[in-house]
C-alpha cells in the first residue's frame, strides 16, 4: 500500500516586502533551501524574512492551480490570505 503524501502551497515574505509563493512537498525543507539560496533564483535577489502560511492540497496538480490563483493576487491580497493559513512551527521551520 502506498501512502500519498499532500503538497503544500506555501507563502513567504522575503526582506524587501515582496511575497513569494512556491509549492512543496516539506515546506519547512524547502524553506531552509530558501533560507539558505538554494531555493529559487527570486529568493536568493529577495531574501526570505518570515514564512507567512501554508495550505495542503491533495495533490502536486491541485496544489499547482491554488499557486497559480495566488499568484494572480495582489501583496495585499496574498497577505489577507496568509493571514488565514497556518504557519508551521519554529522548529518545522529550522
Amino acid at each position: 500500500m502506498t501512502t500519498r503524501k499532500s503538497w503544500f502551497i506555501y507563502l513567504i515574505e522575503c526582506a524587501d516586502g515582496s511575497i513569494y509563493t512556491g509549492i512543496a512537498i516539506d515546506v519547512a525543507a524547502r524553506y531552509a533551501a530558501h533560507l539558505n539560496g538554494s531555493g529559487a533564483r527570486y529568493t536568493r535577489s529577495h531574501p526570505p524574512a518570515r514564512l507567512l502560511g501554508c495550505e495542503a492540497h491533495a495533490d502536486r496538480s491541485s496544489a499547482s492551480k491554488a499557486e497559480y490563483r495566488v499568484k494572480q493576487m495582489t501583496a495585499a491580497e496574498k497577505r489577507r490570505f496568509a493571514a488565514g493559513l497556518p504557519a508551521l512551527a519554529p522548529a518545522e521551520t529550522s
